[in-house]
């Protein structure tokens, strides 16, 4: 006997009152997660425009800061620098990249969780039984994370407002944060359509974001490969020069793309079945009987392919951290200024190789926490879901 899924068109039409239904089903889903990213993205941002006065005070510090900025390995860490000299430009050189990436990353996790994880839990079957489409579901769970995004954006230009920076960079900053937001939003919407599942799905648009962040660091390291930014959406956002050109023309850009983008993900949900996309897997294959002898060896086999990828990614970043310890630590060897500064801030004799690695295995800290604490909500999940 073999069963069959109904198609994601055949529903009449929906009342009003379903729509908004599931439209406070999304909010319920991530509104917590939503609330944290937006708190944490606007108090960095609040945070170094706040300190932004004391570190610029000595002059000694403010022109080590310039010249530390130039220097190739900085810039391929942070981005270029662009008016340092205010405290806007300050704050998005040193922690712009940052937030963008912590948005882009919660919102692929947020868009593949509440959209194809839950439709392969099976939580959908019977919100999609009646006159909600799969097409109508999938765009409101959307729309739900692309508010999220966009308030990011908002909340990072009123911080920067409130900072009394000028209002042109901090609305151009702001405005490309949120866009950032919504391109991977739509990312991420667009996998979950095209993959079968939740963890392939999630994988390719993690892939897509790690891609566009390799892009901007090199076209921001290697001044001939530079066009290379106007492949990213880190890039773009780099592009746009918040305090120092503040041009439009690289977010609309973004904007095209994430709407692009958008518009394929919605017409692929109505080309596709309940827990179905449009790659599909082969419907058999060998057994996999490795690692299933045991509780223990199961275990096991659930963690290896996350750690692999934790691994590489870890050991990817902290290899380019690495290739710069020459080249930082000579910096700091030669403005005792700034080594000072690090040393009160409790990151002692940087301007040492020694010293310098100390600090990078007490960074390492924070992804190994956050890989376990992870593995753990997905063991939660397991049990809570009866696998």
């Amino acid at each position: 006997m073999t069963t069959t899924t109904p198609a994601a068109t055949a529903h009449p039409a929906m009342p009003q009152g379903q729509g908004r239904a599931v439209t406070r089903l999304a909010v319920r889903q991530v509104r917590r997660g939503g609330l944290v990213v937006v708190a944490l993205i606007a108090g960095m941002t609040a945070l170094v425009a706040g300190t932004y006065a004391g570190v610029m005070a000595d002059p000694g510090a403010a022109g080590g800061l310039q010249a530390l900025a130039g220097n190739p390995a900085i810039r391929t860490l942070f981005g270029e620098p662009v008016a340092l000299g205010t405290a806007g430009g300050f704050t998005v050189w040193r922690v712009g990249t940052v937030i963008a990436v912590l948005l882009g990353a919660w919102a692929v996790v947020a868009t593949t969780r509440i959209t194809r994880g839950e439709e392969d839990a099976g939580r959908w079957d019977v919100l999609l039984a009646g006159r909600v489409a799969l097409r109508t579901a999938v765009t409101r769970h959307v729309i739900v994370v692309v508010t999220a995004a966009l308030t990011a954006g908002i909340a990072v230009a009123a911080v920067l407002l409130l900072a009394g920076t000028p209002p042109a960079g901090a609305l151009i900053h702001g405005a490309g944060i949120g866009l950032l937001g919504l391109f991977f939003t739509m990312i991420a919407a667009l996998a979950a359509q095209v993959f079968p599942a939740r963890s392939p799905a999630t994988g390719a648009a993690v892939a897509v974001l790690g891609v566009g962040l390799l892009m901007r660091m090199i076209g921001d390291g290697i001044t001939e490969l530079g066009w290379l930014r106007w492949l990213s959406p880190f890039g773009l956002l780099a592009l746009s020069g918040p305090y120092h050109q503040d041009r439009v023309l690289p977010l609309l850009v973004l904007l095209a793309a994430a709407v692009l983008t958008g518009a394929t993900a919605f017409l692929a949900a109505g080309r596709r079945d309940v827990r179905g996309g449009l790659i599909t897997g082969s419907p058999s294959r060998r057994p996999r009987l490795r690692l299933l002898g045991g509780v223990e060896a199961f275990a096991v086999r659930r963690l290896l392919r996350p750690l692999t990828g934790w691994a590489l990614g870890i050991g990817a970043y902290f290899l380019l951290i690495g290739a710069t310890t020459v080249t930082v630590t000579g910096f700091l060897a030669d403005n005792p200024v700034l080594a000072g500064e690090a040393a009160e801030a409790g990151f002692a004799d940087l301007s040492a190789v020694e010293g310098f690695t100390a600090t990078l295995f007490a960074l390492l800290a924070l992804p190994v926490g956050g890989f376990a604490a992870i593995r753990m909500a997905a063991f939660l999940a397991a049990e809570t879901e009866r696998h």
